[in-house]
């Protein structure tokens, strides 16, 4: 068995592919393999829409009904704001699906077989880093923005930047707090990455492995990426929600509702009379 994966010299690249240049651009195999997931996805959609409008209703229908009514409900759970709910929920949702079909493309049977130019002419565009980083960076920046809206640039500021000598504490937290905001983004893009190579590896390994048996020992694995695949999005887009509902969060007003908490009127008038007593 190892010796005929020793013989079967496959080449493992982290990077994606250049198939051919527009120009001084270059087109990848992961921005090919991209591309046909929208389309697949876009069609998927548009049935699914058709047969709404219709009101013509099957399992498949009904299952992107639930999913997607289901998510939404989470992001108007999950974020206290309606209006920035509204405003997150299209991008959190987009990010969801495209990663999901993104993935799913690298369950293809045969994925790693076609090839142009000895390069692989399809690549999951989960598995190139590029990407995932991208789409880190997308929300990176609108979450900042959508925390600009909130606080305004000075209660921004002050969610990282305290007063070192009257709150030390508070001071070394905004600290971590900034530190946190790159950190986190870059653990999201490597985590969906370092999953989606790790499943096509997995894969192509063990099709040589097993050679003719393929066939039977395949599917289990597939289905089990495809599982992980729909874990992973989700992930990614539930993080998104919460990196939201952090960033808009107003420690300030916590504070307060602790404070009229300890000192409501209910309470001084029950001191007042204790007193009086």
């Amino acid at each position: 068995m190892f010796q005929q994966f020793a013989a079967s010299e496959i080449e493992i690249h982290v990077g994606a592919g250049t198939l051919f240049h527009i120009g001084n651009f270059p087109v990848t195999n992961s921005m090919l393999t991209q591309l046909l997931s929208l389309v697949l996805m876009f069609v998927a959609f548009g049935y699914v829409v058709s047969k709404v409008k219709k009101r013509k209703y099957n399992r498949f229908v009904g299952l992107a009904q639930w999913a997607f009514e289901g998510m939404l409900g989470q992001v108007y759970d999950v974020v206290p704001d309606k209006a920035v709910a509204r405003k997150i929920a299209p991008l959190a949702l987009s990010i969801f699906f495209v990663m999901l079909f993104g993935y799913w493309m690298s369950v293809l049977p045969g994925l790693d077989s076609i090839k142009w130019n000895g390069v692989p002419v399809l690549r999951a565009v989960n598995a190139d880093l590029n990407f995932t980083f991208a789409v880190a960076i997308i929300v990176f920046f609108t979450v900042q923005y959508l925390a600009l809206r909130a606080h305004g640039p000075i209660g921004s500021l002050k969610r990282y930047f305290r007063n070192p000598i009257k709150d030390p504490i508070g001071s070394f937290e905004g600290i971590l707090e900034f530190i946190g905001e790159f950190s986190r983004y870059a653990a999201l893009s490597v985590r969906m990455f370092g999953n989606a190579f790790a499943g096509e590896i997995l894969l192509v390994i063990l099709a040589v492995l097993t050679g003719f048996v393929s066939v039977i020992a395949l599917p289990p694995f597939m289905a089990f990426e495809l599982f992980i695949g729909f874990v992973q999005a989700y992930v990614f887009f539930i993080l998104t929600v919460i990196f939201t509902s952090l960033a808009i969060e107003s420690h300030g007003d916590h504070h307060d509702q602790i404070t009229s908490r300890d000192h409501s009127p209910a309470d001084s008038h029950n001191k007042t009379a204790a007193s009086t007593e």
